[in-house]
């Protein structure tokens, strides 16, 4: 592994190894700091050489999970095994239904008005949350590492036989895909490889695929990833670095006019939102003095807090504030996934 290193300004500078971020830490040349779960470390001088090298991000797209790898010619620095973003659009559509129900109902609501955004350039809210969650790791690795090319394993949609030719055109899968494709020509270099051209580079390098695609493990996702990566900047056939750092969505609860299901007496109490009161937001990384590091979820009509581990799992809603320490924003749910021997 390498430790991330960035300048006075934040600027991202080729990674470094441990014992000699650990001198530069020691002698208060570098801050250590993290950064959505990955250590890093910044200069408090100018460095004494900015040369940086060609690093390629892999991008294997799937439709529940994607592999990300963040390799240079050199080293493999980063793989990341990422769940899909696929649950927006049927918050959109039960949106919609509250939103009409109110209407019929003597409650707060607004009057219905035609659709601002037809006949406008934009792309479905379901589909740009899925293509919109890869941009967002690849900005996420501009920050950590000085990205040159970034290369897709290009995907199509599937259509009938007899179909005609426009249907695929107009394919979510399609015009999400040609929006990421342009975002990412925006910042970086862009490369893309068909599916069979990157079992053909696979098969090649001697490297097999698991046929377990849920699982989280190098061999599932990443070592697609990986393989388009080495195409773009070369180096060993051996991966050097088969770790992978799993990460997922966190699903927020926007805010709501209300529950769905009324209370007795039919009390509609509030519901969603991401403030929490008393100066805290829900999805901070906390230290709690008994379960250690974990995420901030909500809060109960006591003042207690609910508490959920960083893979998800509920660990208590009866937290006093005092029991634990804020530390700093979470932008995803994240855990250490599982190493193959290399």
């Amino acid at each position: 592994m390498f430790v991330i290193v960035v300048d006075q300004n934040q600027n991202p500078l080729m990674p470094t190894k441990p014992s000699r971020a650990k001198k530069w830490i020691k002698s208060r040349k570098a801050t250590p700091f993290w950064r959505n779960g990955v250590f890093c470390v910044r200069l408090n001088v100018s460095p004494s050489d900015a040369y940086t090298q060609e690093i390629a991000v892999g991008v294997d797209p799937g439709s529940k999970k994607e592999g990300f790898t963040v390799k240079s010619e050199a080293h493999t620095y980063l793989n990341v095994q990422a769940d899909a973003h696929n649950k927006v659009s049927k918050k959109i559509e039960k949106r919609r239904e509250l939103r009409r129900s109110r209407r019929s109902r003597k409650c707060p609501n607004r009057k219905n008005r035609t659709n601002r955004l037809a006949n406008q350039a934009r792309i479905p809210a379901g589909t740009r949350a899925r293509w919109d969650w890869k941009l967002r790791i690849l900005e996420w690795f501009s920050k950590l590492y000085p990205i040159t090319h970034v290369c897709v394993e290009d995907i199509k949609a599937r259509t009938l036989e007899r179909a005609r030719q426009w249907n695929q055109s107009f394919s979510p899968l399609e015009v999400g895909k040609q929006w990421f494709y342009a975002e990412i020509e925006k910042r970086w270099k862009l490369l893309t490889l068909q599916g069979w051209e990157t079992k053909e580079l696979r098969d090649r390098l001697g490297l097999k695929k698991s046929r377990k695609k849920l699982s989280e493990t190098f061999e599932a996702h990443c070592v697609d990833s990986w393989c388009l990566a080495h195409h773009t900047v070369g180096g060993s056939d051996i991966p050097d670095h088969t770790g992978i750092f799993c990460i997922s969505p966190i699903l927020i609860q926007r805010r709501g006019l209300h529950r769905e299901q009324p209370k007795k007496g039919g009390i509609r109490s509030r519901y969603g939102g991401t403030v929490l009161g008393k100066g805290l937001v829900k999805n901070v990384l906390v230290k709690h003095v008994r379960y250690g590091f974990s995420r901030l979820s909500g809060i109960n009509a006591k003042g207690l807090f609910a508490i959920y581990s960083l893979d998800g799992k509920r660990l208590t809603t009866s937290a006093k504030q005092t029991s634990f320490k804020v530390l700093t924003r979470l932008n995803f749910n994240y855990r250490i996934g599982h190493s193959s021997p290399t």
